[in-house]
């Protein structure tokens, strides 16, 4: 690995421009809006069963947008109960966001909210410093537990916080996505960085099966359009090389075979589709609901 490569975590604008890029280019939040639709009100139709109040932990819930949804769903099921929503994120930024989100939304009288500025492993330290463990009717874990060091403990920790009819929520890509092929295939020749793994859904999977923990997963695809990487010098596409590879300014300073191989393999039916002139990235998603 040539070592002007730099992890694209070493700069956080940068991070974020690509991500909003990505977001932006990708059926991402269409992909989890249709599970909210479709999905959701099942899964939550006894979390709050003669319950005066439904407790609800968003962890690393980012700017709020897939939070609202959610709580939208929950006011459906259960009219007028009140809802208490607390959210750990680490970003000031995304917690800024979140806010400014929940000020310009409507029908929120009967929720409470409540941000910890914090990492889930931070949280849980402070949670577990406490003799008394708050349970919650419904935790979500939305595209977060790749920052996870220890992610067999984390799942372990928030499921015991689940009360009763209680469930868990999370959200990754999918062992069938293009992501996976990516990282099995490049993840070695990509700058190297501990505060991210490459995970999937499979191995989230087998987490869960060694805890013994009962669970189903949902797939449903989702795309990323990636047909800007193939055109030289467009700022677009640089900064998705940027989040596919996640290294900062990739296409200036990966080596130039890294470049040609891996543009040649984006392009091929395991990791992207072809349609109508574009090259859409496999970004399917799977959703996975962890029973108390």
């Amino acid at each position: 690995m040539a070592s002007s490569m730099r992890s694209l975590f070493s700069d956080h604008g940068k991070y974020v421009e690509s991500f909003r890029r990505f977001l932006n280019h990708s059926t991402e939040h269409q992909c989890m809006q249709e599970f909210m639709d479709k999905k959701l009100p099942g899964i939550i139709a006894r979390i709050g069963d003669t319950k005066s109040e439904i407790k609800i932990l968003s962890i690393g819930g980012g700017a709020g947008e897939i939070d609202l949804q959610i709580l939208s769903k929950v006011q459906a099921q259960y009219p007028g109960v009140c809802i208490n929503n607390e959210v750990v994120e680490p970003s000031a930024e995304q917690i800024a966001k979140y806010k400014e989100l929940v000020a310009k939304t409507s029908n929120l009288e009967n929720v409470k909210f409540a941000w910890h500025k914090e990492t889930s492993s931070e949280y849980q330290s402070k949670m577990l410093e406490k003799k008394e463990l708050q349970k919650w009717d419904f935790i979500h874990m939305i595209q977060m537990l790749y920052y996870v060091k220890d992610i067999p403990a984390t799942l372990k920790f928030f499921h015991s916080l689940l009360g009763t009819n209680a469930k868990m929520l999370i959200i990754v890509v999918s062992g069938s996505s293009g992501w996976d092929k990516l990282w099995k295939k490049y993840g070695s020749r990509f700058p190297q960085d501990d505060l991210c793994q490459y995970i999937t859904s499979d191995d989230l999977t087998q987490m869960l099966d060694n805890l013994g923990l009962k669970y189903e997963c949902y797939d449903l695809l989702s795309t990323m359009d990636i047909s800007d990487c193939f055109i030289d010098g467009n700022e677009n596409g640089d900064l998705l090389w940027d989040f596919l590879t996640e290294t900062c300014n990739f296409n200036a300073t990966a080596p130039p075979d890294l470049r040609a191989e891996l543009g040649k393999d984006l392009q091929e039916p395991e990791f992207s589709a072809k349609k109508e002139g574009k090259v859409l990235f496999n970004n399917t998603l799977s959703f996975i609901v962890v029973e108390a």
